[in-house]
C-alpha cells in the first residue's frame, strides 16, 4: 500500500511523466527565472499576504475580498499540510526528470502530494473572487502561474498541482459564508416637524453639564457667542443633574430646551423636554455623541442650521421603570432611554473596541475586542420576558441598529416604534467555543448562540444577585427588574437632516 501511494496509480504516473517531459523539453530562457522567483514569492503565502495588504487599503469589496481570500488560504494550507500530506506520502520529482538549470535545489522534504502552493494560490484567488468576481478574475492568472511554477521548477508532479488546486477551490467554497457581506442598511429617514426658529437663542434655555470631559470655559464662551439671548445654566460638580435640568426646563417664557453633555445627560433632558412639551436642541458635547450623530448634529454648524431653520424630527423615546433595593422593600425609579441598554459584558466589549479602533480600524478592532471579551468573561443568568437565560450579552437598541450582529454601530431610523433586542447566550452546549468560532468567522448573526428579536415591550429580572444595567452608557447598579416600553414619536428634536434622504 505504501508503495502504491508513493508511485500513485499507473495512469496518473504516466500522465505526470508525460507532462514533466514536455516541460523539460522547453528551451532555457528568462521564463525560467520568472517562474523560479514566482514560486519563491508564494512560499509560506508571502505573495498573497502582500496582495491582501494592498487590497485592504481600499474600503468596501476589495477589503472584504482580501479577508475572505486569506480565510480560504488558511483553511487550504491547514488541510493540505496537516491532513493530505500525511495521508498521501509521495516522492517528489528527481533531478534527472528536469534540466539542471530548471530544477531548484534544495527541494522541499515534505510529501509531494498535494501541492500546498497551488492550494493556497487557488484558495486565495477563488475566495477573493466570491466577494468580487473582477478581483478574482485579475488574480486567476497569478494563481495559475504559481501552480504551474511548481511543475516548472520540479517541486511537484502535475497531479499534485491538480489535487492542490481542487483543495483550494473547496476551501474557498467552505468559507463562502464566513465574514459575509453586510446586508444593505435602509436609507436614513426622519419624520419632519416644524419647530420654533431660534437663531439668536431667544427663548432657549440650555443646560450644560460642566462636569463632562469635553467641557471647558472656552465652550461656555462659544455658546454665549452663538446664542447671545439664550439662558445658559452650567451644572457644577456636586449638583444633581436631573434637578438642574428640570430647573432649566421650567424657566418662564422658554420655547426650547438645549442640552450640552453626554448621552446620559441628553436622556435626562429629553425626559424633561417631553414633560414640559418643549422641543430639544442637542449640542454635541459628549465624548461619543451617539444620539447627536444619529440626529445629524455632529458639529455646531449642524446645530446652528437646524435651530435657524426650525428643522426638526419626531423621535421615539424609550421609557425604563426599574426596581432596586431589597425584594421586600423595592425602590422604583424611572428614566428615559434614547439609544441603548445592556446587561452583561457589552460595555466591556465597546470600551475595548473603541480603545483599539484608532490603530486597527472598526472591523479588526471589533474582532479583537470580541475575542478578548468573550474569552475572559463569564455569563449572567436572568429572566428575559419570563424566559430564563444564561447570557454574555443582552443588548437593547431603541430602534433597529446596524450591522445585525453583536457589535451594532448605526441607527438610520429614529421612529420605527421598536426595541432591537439581541442576546448572545451561553445556554447551548459548547457555547463559548461556538461564540469564539462565530466571532472569528464573522458569522455571529447566524450562530445558534445569537438571538435577534424585536418588540415594543421588554421585561428583564435578575436571578439571585441584582444586575448592573447600563442605560445610554450610564451604569445603574442593584437592579432587580426593569420594564422597557417604547413611546412612539414622543420627542421633538432639532435635526438638519432632510427627511427624504
Amino acid at each position: 500500500m505504501q508503495g502504491f501511494l508513493r508511485k500513485g496509480p499507473k495512469h496518473v504516473a504516466r500522465f505526470d511523466h508525460f507532462l514533466v517531459r514536455a516541460v523539460s523539453r522547453q528551451p532555457q530562457g528568462e521564463h525560467d527565472d520568472f517562474f523560479r522567483r514566482l514560486s519563491a514569492a508564494a512560499t509560506k503565502g508571502k505573495l498573497w499576504f502582500g496582495i491582501a495588504g494592498l487590497m485592504a487599503t481600499v474600503p468596501g469589496k476589495p477589503r472584504r475580498a482580501a479577508l475572505h481570500g486569506l480565510l480560504a488560504l488558511g483553511v487550504a494550507s491547514a488541510v493540505t499540510n496537516l491532513v493530505f500530506k500525511t495521508a498521501l506520502p509521495r516522492r517528489r520529482p528527481l533531478p534527472e526528470h528536469l534540466p539542471v538549470f530548471r530544477f531548484v535545489n534544495p527541494q522541499p522534504v515534505s510529501s509531494s502530494m498535494p501541492s500546498g502552493h497551488s492550494a493556497s494560490a487557488v484558495a486565495f484567488a477563488v475566495g477573493a473572487g466570491l466577494v468580487s468576481p473582477a478581483i478574482g478574475l485579475a488574480l486567476a492568472p497569478v494563481a495559475a502561474g504559481v501552480a504551474y511554477s511548481r511543475v516548472h521548477t520540479g517541486a511537484h508532479w502535475p497531479s499534485d498541482v491538480v489535487l492542490g488546486s481542487a483543495l483550494g477551490v473547496g476551501s474557498a467554497i467552505v468559507t463562502r459564508k464566513w465574514w459575509p457581506a453586510k446586508p444593505p442598511e435602509p436609507t436614513p429617514r426622519r419624520t419632519p416637524v416644524e419647530l420654533p426658529k431660534i437663531s439668536d437663542g431667544d427663548g432657549l434655555s440650555i443646560a450644560v453639564n460642566a462636569m463632562g470631559g469635553s467641557y471647558s470655559p472656552e465652550t461656555g464662551e462659544l455658546l454665549r457667542k452663538i446664542f447671545p439671548k439664550a439662558h445658559i445654566h452650567e451644572i457644577a460638580e456636586g449638583e444633581d443633574i436631573g434637578h438642574e435640568i428640570e430647573a432649566a426646563a421650567s424657566r418662564a417664557g422658554i420655547i426650547a430646551l438645549g442640552v450640552w453633555g453626554g448621552d446620559g445627560t441628553v436622556g435626562t433632558a429629553a425626559a424633561a423636554a417631553v414633560e414640559h412639551s418643549l422641543p430639544l436642541l442637542v449640542l454635541p458635547g459628549g465624548t461619543l455623541n451617539h444620539f447627536a450623530r444619529d440626529l445629524g448634529v455632529g458639529s455646531m454648524d449642524d446645530v446652528l442650521k437646524a435651530a435657524a431653520d426650525g428643522s426638526g424630527a419626531l423621535v421615539d423615546l424609550g421609557n425604563v421603570v426599574m426596581q432596586r433595593g431589597l425584594p421586600e422593600l423595592p425602590e422604583t425609579s424611572e428614566l428615559a432611554m434614547l439609544n441603548t441598554a445592556s446587561v452583561g459584558v457589552y460595555p466591556n466589549l465597546v470600551r475595548r473596541r473603541e480603545r483599539l479602533q484608532p490603530a486597527l480600524g472598526k472591523p479588526l478592532a471589533g474582532l479583537v475586542a470580541s475575542l478578548r471579551t468573550f474569552a475572559v468573561n463569564s455569563p449572567t443568568t436572568l429572566l428575559v420576558n419570563g424566559v430564563r437565560h444564561k447570557l454574555w450579552i443582552l443588548y437593547m437598541g431603541r430602534g433597529r441598529y446596524y450591522p445585525r450582529d453583536h457589535a451594532p454601530l448605526r441607527r438610520p431610523v429614529l421612529d420605527d416604534g421598536l426595541f432591537d433586542l439581541r442576546m448572545i447566550t451561553a445556554d447551548e452546549p459548547f457555547a463559548r467555543a461556538r461564540l469564539l468560532w462565530a466571532t472569528m468567522t464573522g458569522t455571529v448573526a447566524a450562530s445558534r448562540v445569537t438571538h435577534l428579536t424585536e418588540g415594543t415591550k421588554v421585561h428583564i429580572e435578575s436571578i439571585g444577585e441584582p444586575l448592573v444595567l447600563a442605560v445610554d452608557g450610564e451604569p445603574k447598579a442593584g437592579v432587580r427588574s426593569a420594564e422597557f416600553v417604547v413611546k412612539p414619536r414622543n420627542l421633538r428634536v432639532y435635526s438638519p437632516l432632510d427627511p427624504a434622504v
